[in-house]
C-alpha cells in the first residue's frame, strides 16, 4: 500500500524501509513566533523599545520566510502553520496570504482559516490561524476540521475577526471559509466541567509556607464527592496518559493582598470591579483602626498599599477576570503566572487564581502530562502551546485528507494496472 512520492522520491505512507532510519518525513509543522503579530505582543514590544513600529523590525516577524527556506530543503508531503490571528493583518500585510503565494510557486496547495478552540471540545475561547498546504501532485485540497461543539461567541469577537480579515482578498485568496458551527451540536465545555473534580487548593490561606515549598511535580488527591464530567473524566484517561487518584501541578501565584478581593468579585468581574471592592476592604480596615488615619498620612498608605492594588484602571481594565463556571475560559497567555490575574478561579472560597493543572485542563492538556521546571515556565509551556484536543481535530481532518488522496492514488493505479 506504500506509493511514491514523485517529486522526493520516498513514500507517502512510509518514509523509510525496514531496518533503516527515517530519511525524511511526511508533514512540516511550525508554531511560528507571535510576539510581533499578536496584539499584547506588539505592544509590549513598542513599550519596552519605545517605537511604534518595533513589532514590524522585530526580527522573529520575518522567520516565515526562513520556514519556506525549510520548506525547500525538506520538501513535505503536507505544511501545517498556526499562529494568532492577527498574522493576517501585520501592519496592513496578510502574512498568511504571503506564506500561500510562496507556497503555491513551490508546488503546493494551500488554504488557512481561523479556528476557535471551544468549538472543538476545549473550555476556552482561544482563536487561532491555522495554515493548511499539501502537495499539488496529490491532487487534493486541504480541508479544516468541523466544529464538534456550539456556543454563541461573545460580543466583540467580530468585530475582532473583522480586523484579522481586513486584508484577506475577495477574488483568489487561500482563505478558507471559517468552519461554521450548528445549534444542534453538545454545548461548549464550562470552566466549572473542567475544573470541578480538582484538587480544591486553600492552604494559602492558613500558611502560604506550604504552597511555598510545594513543586509542580507533587501532587494531590482529585476532589471527593465531585463526579468527574465527561471531559474531565477524558483527561483523567486519555491513553498514555492516564491518572488514578491524584494529580500534579497544584501551584499558584501568591499575593496574600489580593486573596480577599479574589473571594469578593462576582464571576465574571474584571479589573474595575476588583478596585472597586479593593477600596471597599480598605474602607472597612479604616474603620477598625482605634483613630481612623488621615489620607496620605504613614498608616494609611501602608494599609492602602496592603490593601489596593496600584493598576491604572485606564490602562489595565481587562488585567484582572474571575472565570464564568457556566462559560469556557478566556484565552490562556504565556505569562499567566507572572504578571496577570486574568484567570481568578470562579469558586470564592478558595480565592486564588488558578493552577498549573487548572490551567492545563482548561487547555485539553491530559492529567498525566507532566510540565517541566516551576510554575511560570509551565504556565508559559501552557499558555503557548496549541490546545490538544484542538490540534488533534485539526491532525484527523489532515489525516483523513491524505488518506484520501493514498486511496485515490492506488485505485487509479490498479485501474491503470
Amino acid at each position: 500500500m506504500d506509493a511514491d512520492h514523485p517529486r522526493s522520491g520516498v513514500l507517502i505512507a512510509s518514509r523509510s524501509t525496514p531496518g533503516k532510519p527515517h530519511t525524511a518525513f511526511d508533514v512540516l509543522a511550525a508554531g511560528l513566533p507571535c510576539q510581533a503579530f499578536a496584539r499584547i505582543g506588539r505592544s509590549k514590544l513598542r513599550s519596552v523599545k519605545g517605537d511604534e513600529d518595533a513589532f514590524k523590525n522585530d526580527p522573529r516577524a520575518s522567520l516565515y520566510r526562513r520556514f519556506l527556506g525549510i520548506v525547500d530543503e525538506t520538501r513535505p508531503l503536507a505544511i501545517l502553520v498556526e499562529n494568532v490571528p492577527d498574522i493576517m493583518n501585520f501592519g496592513g500585510h496578510n502574512v498568511p496570504e504571503e506564506i500561500a503565494e510562496g507556497l503555491k510557486d513551490r508546488g503546493y496547495v494551500t488554504r488557512y482559516t481561523l479556528l476557535n478552540a471551544a468549538f472543538y471540545g476545549v473550555p476556552q475561547l482561544r482563536e487561532r490561524l491555522f495554515l493548511i498546504a499539501v502537495d499539488d501532485s496529490l491532487g487534493i485540497i486541504p480541508e479544516f476540521p468541523s466544529p464538534t461543539h456550539y456556543m454563541e461567541l461573545p460580543r466583540g469577537y467580530e468585530s475582532s475577526r473583522a480586523v484579522a480579515l481586513k486584508h484577506v482578498r475577495d477574488e483568489d485568496s487561500h482563505f478558507s471559509p471559517i468552519p461554521v458551527h450548528g445549534s444542534k451540536l453538545p454545548p461548549s465545555i464550562s470552566t466549572d466541567a473542567a475544573l470541578s473534580d480538582l484538587p480544591f487548593i486553600s492552604d494559602h490561606l492558613r500558611d502560604m509556607t506550604i504552597l511555598r515549598r510545594r513543586k509542580v511535580q507533587e501532587r494531590l488527591p482529585y476532589r471527593e464527592g465531585n463526579a468527574p464530567s465527561a471531559y474531565a473524566s477524558l483527561m483523567r484517561n486519555w491513553e498514555g496518559f492516564s491518572t488514578d487518584e491524584d494529580v500534579s501541578g497544584n501551584m499558584i501565584r501568591l499575593t496574600a493582598r489580593d486573596f480577599p478581593i479574589f473571594g469578593r468579585m462576582p464571576r465574571g468581574g474584571d479589573y474595575p470591579v476588583a478596585l472597586r471592592i479593593a477600596h471597599q476592604i480598605l474602607e472597612e480596615k479604616l474603620q477598625q483602626e482605634h483613630a481612623r488615619p488621615r489620607s496620605g498620612s504613614v498608616r494609611y498608605k501602608t494599609l492602602e498599599k496592603a490593601t489596593v492594588p496600584p493598576y491604572d484602571v485606564s490602562k489595565f481594565p481587562n488585567k484582572w477576570w474571575k472565570l464564568d463556571p457556566d462559560a469556557p475560559s478566556r484565552t490562556l497567555t504565556a505569562h499567566l503566572g507572572k504578571d496577570t490575574y486574568s484567570h481568578i478561579h470562579y469558586d470564592g472560597r478558595q480565592k486564588r487564581m488558578i493552577s498549573v493543572r487548572e490551567a492545563a485542563r482548561l487547555q485539553s492538556f491530559p492529567d498525566g502530562f507532566e510540565f517541566a521546571g516551576a510554575m511560570n515556565p509551565s504556565f508559559c509551556q501552557i499558555g503557548n502551546a496549541v490546545p490538544p484536543l484542538l490540534a488533534l481535530a485539526v491532525g484527523k481532518a489532515l489525516m483523513g485528507t491524505l488518506r484520501q488522496a493514498i486511496s485515490d492514488f492506488i485505485t487509479n493505479a490498479r485501474k491503470v494496472a
